[in-house]
């Protein structure tokens, strides 16, 4: 399996890019080997079948220039912090061995964003136990050096906002890839997100114009870290990168 320097967890494919898409797309452009463990297939979705989901997935991992992408095959709307789910989890970070792991925020109202933010925080802290590693088989226990969050639905003071400005259309690209989540499914459909009711581009430019605004750009992600971060963190190393 290849080894990454950066993991994002995602509860469904379509999330990571909305959420942290623009951040995908500077650490690539730095040198990062970048990759997304999809939780679910995304199989329970009012809109397009799961052959689509997996087609534009191919897709949008494609326009991000991603190193690996998996899935986790969890269920739709039904992830669970189950002690099996989470020891799979665990054993992909010491076989893909990121310094860096991004997921969900743990407060977030999307049963299954949640649930995949609590599946990261305690994957990541299993994937560094000797035993579990002897115990469940594969790689040596390596757990990641950092673990951080991107914003999904709820709003968080960031401790870090990623200028996303050089990669803009890049990430709109990504977004986009996901045409059936994006277009009405038919007559009641009309086309906005279910949670909040608008555009999901509209939102994705609304929450990106915002924290760009911040910190004296355009286009901005946010992005929390649970422990204060040195110089020496991963994240820093390569999100101060010159922006591409």
């Amino acid at each position: 399996m290849t080894e990454l320097d950066v993991l994002l967890i995602a509860a469904h494919p379509d999330d990571a890019e909305i959420s942290a898409g623009g951040t995908i797309l500077r650490l690539v452009d730095a040198g990062a080997r970048v990759g997304i463990l999809d939780i679910t297939r995304g199989e329970m979705g009012t809109r397009g079948t799961p052959e689509d989901r997996a087609a534009e997935a191919a897709k949008a991992t494609e326009v991000l220039g991603l190193a690996w992408r998996g899935n986790l095959e969890q269920p739709d709307g039904r992830v669970q912090v189950t002690v099996d789910a989470r020891e799979r989890l665990a054993k992909h970070l010491r076989e893909l061995r990121p310094e860096l792991v991004l997921s969900h925020h743990l407060d977030d109202p999307h049963p299954d964003h949640e649930a995949s933010a609590r599946l990261a925080k305690e994957a990541w802290y299993l994937s560094g136990l000797k035993q579990l590693a002897k115990i469940t088989g594969g790689p040596d226990a390596k757990r990641p050096a950092q673990l951080a969050h991107f914003q999904s639905h709820t709003q968080f003071e960031p401790t870090f906002i990623v200028d996303i400005e050089p990669v803009w259309e890049r990430k709109r690209e990504a977004v986009l890839a996901y045409a059936t989540q994006l277009e009405p499914a038919g007559t009641g459909d009309d086309g906005k997100h279910f949670l909040y009711g608008v555009d999901i581009l509209e939102r994705v430019e609304t929450k990106a114009r915002a924290y760009g605004e911040r910190i004296g750009g355009r286009y901005g992600e946010p992005i929390l870290c649970r422990e204060p971060v040195s110089f020496a963190s991963p994240l820093v190393k390569w999100l101060a990168s010159p922006a591409g």
